[in-house]
């Protein structure tokens, strides 16, 4: 990167204000609507909010489960009302049967690809070897009418078509049964975002239950069905509806639950509802079930069985978690329309780290997503300790993080990582009830549109609970090794299909939010608008367009070019500072210009051979009669005809364009490419000979009639040091050496290491003594 020092001209000016190139021209700026969305209908409007003919359907529940201890199932019966608001005529209704997954003739593992096994973990062979043997997913004892009439159906791997007798048409409801049972699997051998964990030292069982019951899949305008099979990463597709749900599990269990407690007198001690009573005026988390409880607890065991009856409204989903190894704890929170008990199921070993972290962190989400989108509706907010490692249903989230016991002392300790760790999934758990929970987007189809937007929020989260917290996600500089990698694709690719999963679907798309918070948009107006996405789609379901749209809707600021870059293609950000051009006002005064051209010529270096022959006598120097005219003046001599033809042009100029010529400040070209083909703003700092410094916001537009080159002319009185392109790493530039004016040395370090020439000799390691157990 050079400065080139121009006296300023209209054809200089032109020629740096022109990108010439030959490349095909590409429209960053078009229009999402040319080629992208949909159009806007009576359901979904241009401005991204909901249509004045917007419907959905209703699935409302009841169901009685009973869960053996025993044997690790569970036997359920469950009656459906659903209800068609479309305004469809339907023959037939899919279920999604997501326990089906865990089949080993399911999709799922069928379409498992290997790469050449030659090292596994112990841990992935015993999941492979479970996968085959486990007899997983759904016995499905009874499929009936209300009356009990049976109800004819057919099962497709993880979803089930209902043929109704009669076609439900617009505005009907119908009420059928459907009873089944299933083995719960092991948690920490199949994953998955439910199954139980067993407890070796004491014999106990702990089960958080997620996906397990059959569950009406989603019907909407944009898709239809939304009856994709479920083959791992896309979650779910949902209709809202109510839920009575009777829980019968071992006597002394504790039960956890999306939705109220219907009956604490039959299941729980007056001690433990006075306790309940207090935490919910309390600052601080109450203990309702204490850890010297959950501990005796632990030790006893019982055939006789309680029944928890919950009741929800108005919820997408169901899950509960059961254990007698549950230490209880619960503080309330009321402010504006929020009035909340947030409560945390754990085992002892989850302490001391859950006793501290898991209530406050759920208190601490709910305040700050109150703040950036709308006050949390539902009555109770839970985190509960188990084998899932993180996971979200309405009201209720699974987090794994725990201490470790040091087997030689038996102390527990725990890293800064799995503190930090712990309040991070609990924040993003706790925020999944926002969003998709209550904002209710399409998990099977788009998985960014639930990640991506809470990660975006958990960042603002995390960022409020201590000065420099370690978020993972969300600072620009962290996904800029993504964004330059290989093996990409658009965020907006199906879940089942998306490579490099959690940077996709989590970081991009959550990075890209908060750019365009700080950067871009500014935080007033994107907070307001995302409120009014939020607020927009509560308790309906949004796709990426009415994401957009109201994004764009509610700010004022036209943001196509930056949908179809982040989320619509795999370019990346990299501008690069080429050249800084110094330009001044040619004033056309002969005496001034030629002076300047004489300068600018003294300046150039002098030839070599110029150089050699300084000692030269020149032939001109011995006989100097040769000498005439041309010898005294150059092209640098001011003639009579050049003063007459400045004093000509005087006469024809006004006043302002005589001052003009007069103007003594520096016009700065700099030019700019874009090596990443993302366009996005130009940020610069521009540092001054005084020591003074400026910071310049070019808009992203200054790339809509050339994507790959631009220059921009600044106008300053000051003479410019340094130009530094996006000095707070603010846009994910992947690049930053190519940021500087004058291009500066990047400073590293030298790893120097010690060489090992020992050899790995067969011999010697066939004669290495074999070690005791005692010495082992």
């Amino acid at each position: 990167m050079k400065l080139y020092n121009y006296a300023l001209t209209a054809t200089v000016l032109l020629a740096a204000s022109q990108a010439s190139h030959a490349q095909a021209f590409e429209d960053k700026f078009r229009q999402l609507n040319d080629d992208k969305f949909r159009s806007p209908n009576v359901y979904r409007t241009a401005s991204g909010a909901p249509g004045h003919e917007y419907w959905q359907q209703e699935a409302d529940y009841h169901i009685k489960v009973q869960l053996d201890d025993e044997n690790q199932s569970i036997t359920a019966q469950s009656t459906i009302t659903y209800t068609n608001n479309s305004p469809d005529t339907l023959r037939y209704l899919w279920v999604q049967l997501d326990q089906n997954r865990f089949r080993k003739d399911s999709i799922g593992p069928q379409s498992d690809s290997t790469s050449k096994p030659e090292r596994i973990s112990f841990s992935r062979m015993e999941s492979m070897m479970t996968q085959e043997s486990f007899p997983a997913g759904y016995e499905l004892t009874e499929i009936s009418y209300d009356n009990g009439d049976p109800l004819a159906h057919y099962v497709n791997d993880t979803m089930l078509r209902l043929d109704l007798d009669e076609p439900l048409k617009s505005g009907e409801s119908v009420t059928f049964n459907i009873n089944w049972a299933f083995n719960i699997i092991e948690a920490d051998v199949l994953g998955g975002r439910g199954g139980y964990e067993y407890f070796e030292d004491d014999g106990n069982y702990l089960y958080e239950m997620a996906q397990w019951f059959p569950r009406m899949a989603a019907y909407y305008d944009v898709e239809g069905w939304q009856n994709k099979q479920f083959i791992g990463n896309g979650e779910f597709a949902l209709e809202f509806g109510d839920y009575r749900v009777e829980i019968t599990v071992p006597a002394d269990h504790i039960v956890a639950s999306t939705g109220v407690l219907q009956n604490p007198k039959e299941v729980l001690t007056s001690t433990q509802r006075q306790r309940l009573e207090l935490a919910r005026g309390s600052d601080k988390p109450v203990k309702i079930v204490t850890q010297e409880e959950a501990l005796e607890n632990e030790k006893e065991g019982t055939d006789d069985t309680k029944t928890w009856i919950f009741e929800a409204d108005k919820v997408r989903d169901f899950a509960w978690a059961s254990s007698r190894k549950f230490i209880w704890d619960a503080q309330g929170y009321k402010k504006n329309d929020t009035d909340v008990l947030a409560m945390s199921f754990y085992p002892e070993e989850g302490n001391p780290l859950w006793e501290r972290y898991s209530t406050a962190s759920i208190l601490h989400t709910i305040e700050h997503y109150n703040d950036y989108s709308f006050d949390y509706p539902y009555p109770v907010a839970i985190s509960v300790n188990g084998p899932v490692g993180g996971m979200e249903y309405p009201m209720i989230t699974f987090n794994g993080p725990r201490p470790y016991v040091d087997e030689d002392t038996g102390n527990k300790y725990y890293s800064e990582r799995t503190k930090y760790g712990l309040i991070s999934v609990i924040i993003h758990e706790i925020g999944h009830i926002y969003f998709p929970m209550i904002v209710n987007t399409d998990e099977r189809q788009w998985t960014w549109m639930d990640e991506g937007i809470n990660t975006y929020l958990q960042f603002l989260a995390e960022q409020k609970w201590e000065k420099d917290y370690p978020s993972w996600r969300g600072e620009p500089r962290n996904i800029t090794s993504y964004m330059a990698s290989a093996n990409q694709m658009p965020i907006m690719t199906n879940s089942e299909s998306i490579l490099q999963f959690g940077n996709n679907a989590y970081g991009k798309p959550a990075t890209a939010l908060n750019i365009l918070r700080e950067t871009i948009v500014g935080r007033e107006l994107f907070d307001f608008a995302f409120r009014e996405y939020a607020y927009r789609w509560k308790f309906k379901r949004p796709t990426p367009e009415d994401l957009f749209r109201t994004l764009e809707d509610a700010s004022g600021v036209d943001l196509d070019w930056f949908w179809r870059g982040w989320f619509y293609s795999t370019d990346h950000v990299d501008i690069a500072l080429d050249n800084v051009h110094l330009l001044t006002v040619n004033t056309k005064d002969p005496e001034i210009e030629k002076a300047w051209q004489q300068q600018q010529k003294e300046q150039e270096p002098t030839s070599l051979t110029t150089k050699r022959n300084a000692d030269v006598n020149y032939k001109i120097h011995q006989q100097p009669h040769l000498a005439d005219f041309y010898n005294e003046h150059d092209e640098f001599t001011v003639t009579n005809a050049d003063r007459n033809e400045y004093n000509e042009l005087l006469k024809g100029l006004s006043d302002e364009q005589k001052e003009m010529l007069k103007n003594g400040s520096n016009f700065y070209v700099l030019d700019f490419s874009n090596h990443g083909g993302l366009v996005m703003p130009i940020l610069l700092d521009l540092h001054y000979e005084d020591g003074s410094k400026e910071h310049v916001r070019i808009p992203a537009e200054i790339w809509r009639r050339s994507p790959e080159e631009v220059s921009k002319l600044l106008i300053r009185d000051k003479t410019l040091t340094q130009v530094v392109v996006d000095p707070n790493w603010e846009t994910a530039d992947v690049d930053t050496t190519n940021n500087y004016w004058p291009a500066r040395a990047i400073p590293s370090r030298i790893e120097l290491f010690k060489r090992d020439d020992r050899k790995d000799s067969l011999m010697e390691r066939y004669d290495e003594k074999l070690k005791s157990d005692d010495e082992s």
